[in-house]
């Protein structure tokens, strides 16, 4: 579900996703046909269906499309008798209820009627039953760029014939009727969208088609409803059975059951294919998805506590036979959607908080609605999101400004826009080549020809790709980044500063176009960097040995990066890695590159050879038919990329640091020969600086007497700080009279942020009526301080919307409880005017 190598795609949002480099005449076709089914998810970009989900019958975000596909064998002919088969005659489908939709053509695209298949589709259907369709619905593209073509929709009617009697079918199709519904879309793949948007023929007609696994598993079980089929009902009553309500008794709970049931699927398959949520990419989408989850078990299931992990199990025992993936990462998708429900769950008590002090504020300016600056505040820095806003201000009768919130939103997305404009011409074709040939495994340079060029431009900076019919360049892929180096002719050099890899070819990227691109260049890669990378990819091979030694064999790579400098390497396990177990992974590595064993390699290795040899099949990874299998000693692996002759050649490994990065997954840094050497070098010369400052070679017997002294110290601080702060507790207290029902107290002190709250806090334990607000200024940062007695807050002064207020005055915010609040600022020259602001605020609402 998880799409690696193609920017134009974040997640499988259909079948077709997959086969788009043999649609493209990329990479050859394996065989002539196919069937499958496919994970899809559709939450992002072009086709998006998320918010319908759970509020209709039919929509998901993970969901299962079968298929059936030719790569320029049969075409509209046998794709359609061949689906009319299956549900007339296998399934056994009520033909007088289906009806096909055909394409009504596009003038400004060139493309004509499909005459053919409306042809076609009459020799099972009457006409009655054919229906045109326009662009959005009958033609089928994956993205702004790629395989695209006309398609034949075949719907199902599931209504009541009184229904059927009443308002004929063909009137309800693609109407969003949810008994009226697509199952099945054949797809007439004949074009490419290319960037500048016109449609180019490719190279063979092929078949995609795409049928909906659970709208069919609806209408062959008899239900009207997708989540009514065993698909989601086992799910469903594990949801009722832990909330204590009932499914079908209350439609806002139906939706929130509905709404969990799916987004498990969707969030279980998704970090089991990698993607872990995070705030960037898609992993901000899967963040996005298990938050709306969260959401609607809060506010309507009444979940307080984690609970979409407590389900997970009952998924795995449901369809772990189907997908073993995710039976072998359960305990790692429970471990992240727990830790990311707790997180979040959090973040709603914060955000509900916060809103309870904007719709305070609002009741008390007598107006009736949050602006959509306020929503889009607890939006975009809270997280919190716009619909929860909206849905609890409705109930306290208080309405949100959704059109300024929207325009807050563009106003965001065009900044984001602006600062990730990139701008690609079309390719311009000077030799035609399916795929990049790469011999950078054997030589670093090459006599070479540009196959195809094009200009790209970003943040106003113009570079430029070059496509070589051979190359010695390895293109950044399976988490090691591409070469560098230069090309040149006798007039000319030109670096080469990147290299991609893109849909099977290998991109170089340079600043500037040679003067003549049809002429012969030598490309050559820089050995330095190139030797620095190598050794540092086979480190990481032999690291994900030792660590599956040491730790175990749960440890499984989750994301990896192999640079010159450094290697990252991230993987699976639960808790953090001792600074003992580090040793042993380090000893363990460097005894193996002291064995120096050789490389074995074996670039066209079958996938069973490759299982026989005990390879280690790398997470993420697209593996074809014919694999590369790498082996050092004991350490055997699939994988592309550049290693070193022998393992002698890294010289030394060192880990450079630990660290978690989400649940269930911890990260490892390390690097290796002459960085390793400069790590060293560097830390031998900390303790000799260390060693000269203290006067005394026996750095941690030195250490550990400052230490003791220092907390001696601390200890003696703290009780002159309590004496201090009861005090000036008692002397505030004492000093204040009390005026109009409450005791006042309002200065401006140098004194810090954290000694001003422990005195609001005896302050308050000594009267009931105090009021105290206190401005002070440290590093030239200016805090707000505003403190309420009881008998005060029972009087409905709320201290977090006074600083809110008061805090203008330094350009700054802040909240807190009702009877403690803080604030920060900007401007330490407004001080006073917040303190008196302040005093204002609490003064007219004391009675």
């Amino acid at each position: 579900m998880v799409v690696k190598n193609d920017p134009t795609l974040m997640f499988t949002n259909a079948g077709m996703n997959q086969f788009k480099d043999i649609f493209l005449g990329n990479i050859p076709r394996p065989y002539p046909r196919a069937a499958d089914t496919q994970k899809c998810l559709r939450v992002s970009g072009k086709h998006n269906d998320l918010e319908e989900v759970g509020h209709d019958t039919y929509h998901h975000t993970m969901f299962e499309m079968l298929g059936n596909w030719s790569f320029g064998d049969y075409f509209k002919k046998e794709a359609i008798g061949w689906a009319w088969e299956l549900l007339t005659g296998v399934y056994g489908l009520d033909k007088s209820r289906m009806y096909a939709t055909v394409f009504e053509g596009s003038p400004e695209d060139g493309v004509p009627f499909d005459q053919e298949a409306y042809d076609i589709w009459l020799q099972y259907l009457p006409a009655d039953h054919i229906i045109r369709g326009n662009k959005h619905d009958n033609f089928w593209e994956m993205g702004d760029v790629g395989p695209c073509g006309p398609c034949s929709e075949i719907h199902y009617d599931l209504r009541d014939e009184s229904e059927i009697a009443a308002v004929p079918g063909r009137e309800m199709v693609n109407q969003g009727s949810p008994l009226v519904i697509e199952i099945w879309n054949l797809v007439f793949m004949q074009f490419n969208r290319k960037a500048n948007g016109s449609l180019e023929p490719l190279a063979a007609n092929c078949i995609d088609t795409g049928m909906g696994f659970e709208r069919l598993c609806m209408i062959l079980q008899g239900k009207k409803s997708n989540y009514d089929t065993d698909v989601f009902q086992p799910t469903i009553q594990r949801i009722a059975a832990m909330s204590g309500k009932t499914y079908g008794a209350d439609e806002k709970c139906d939706v929130a059951m509905r709404v969990v049931a799916d987004h498990l699927r969707a969030i279980s398959f998704s970090i089991a294919d990698g993607q872990l949520p995070s705030n960037v990419k898609a992993g901000y989408v899967i963040r996005r998805i298990l938050r709306r989850a969260v959401r609607y078990g809060y506010t309507y299931l009444g979940f307080n506590e984690p609970f979409i992990c407590r389900l997970v199990a009952g998924l795995v025992d449901q369809m772990g036979g189907q997908f073993p993936e995710l039976k072998a990462q359960q305990t790692l998708i429970e471990k992240v959607i727990e830790e990311e429900e707790s997180s979040f769950l959090r973040t709603l008590a914060t955000g509900i908080n916060l809103l309870d002090g904007v719709m305070a504020e609002v009741r008390k300016s007598g107006g009736e609605r949050i602006s959509g600056k306020d929503a889009f505040l607890l939006y975009d820095t809270y997280g919190f999101p716009i619909d929860l806003t909206e849905l609890i201000a409705r109930e306290q009768g208080i309405e949100v400004d959704l059109e300024a919130f929207e325009k807050e939103l563009q106003a965001q997305k065009e900044r984001s826009r602006n600062a990730a404009a990139v701008d690609t011409d079309d390719w311009k074709e000077l030799i035609h080549i399916k795929q990049s040939e790469f011999i950078g495994y054997d030589t670093l340079s090459a006599e070479v020809k540009i196959a195809r060029y094009r200009r790209v431009s970003s943040k106003g900076r113009v570079s430029y790709q070059l496509v070589f019919d051979r190359t010695p360049f390895y293109g950044n892929s399976g988490g090691q980044i591409g070469d560098i180096g230069y090309i040149e002719t006798a007039n000319e050099r030109i670096p080469v500063v990147a290299t991609e890899k893109e849909n099977g070819l290998i991109i170089h990227i340079v600043t500037q176009l040679p003067e003549n691109p049809e002429a012969t260049f030598m490309a050559v890669v820089d050995p330095e960097k190139r030797q620095a990378a190598a050794n540092n990819h086979t480190a990481t091979h032999l690291m994900h040995e030792a660590l599956r030694k040491v730790l175990g064999t749960h440890v499984e790579q989750k994301g990896s990066l192999v640079t010159p400098e450094y290697l990252r390497f991230d993987f699976s396990h639960f808790q953090k890695v001792t600074h003992e177990e580090l040793r042993r992974v380090e000893q363990l590595v460097n005894r193996a590159i002291r064995a120096n064993y050789p490389l074995e390699e074996k670039r066209d290795a079958t996938k069973e050879e490759a299982a026989a040899a005990g390879a280690m099949m790398l997470f993420g990874e697209k593996y074809g038919d014919r694999v590369r299998m790498v082996r050092f000693g004991t350490s055997v692996e699939l994988c592309g990329g550049t290693h070193v002759s022998a393992t002698g050649n890294i010289g030394f490994f060192k880990i450079l640091n630990e660290s978690a990065i989400s649940a269930g997954v911890r990260r490892i840094e390390a690097t290796t020969g002459a960085k390793a050497e400069e790590v060293i070098y560097a830390a031998e010369d900390t303790m000799r600086n260390v060693a000269d400052y203290l006067n005394n070679p026996q750095i941690l017997q030195s250490i550990k007497k400052i230490m003791e002294s220092n907390e001696a110290l601390k200890h003696e601080m703290e009780a002159i700080r309590r004496e201090q702060v009861a005090e000036w507790a008692a002397k505030i207290v004492d000093s204040t009279p009390e005026r109009g029902g409450m005791r006042l107290m309002a200065t401006q002190t140098d004194r810090r942020p954290d000694f001003i709250k422990d005195l609001a806090f005896a302050v308050r334990s000594r009267s009931k009526n105090i009021v105290l607000v206190i401005g002070s200024i440290n590093d030239g940062k200016p805090t707000l301080t505003v403190a309420l007695g009881d008998d005060i807050v029972a009087q409905g002064v709320n201290a977090g919307v006074v600083v809110r207020e008061a805090a203008k005055a330094i350009n700054g915010g802040g909240g807190g409880q009702p009877f403690l609040a803080t604030a920060g600022g900007k401007n330490p020259d407004g001080i006073q005017a917040a303190i008196d602001k302040a005093v204002e605020l609490i003064v007219e609402q004391v009675k």
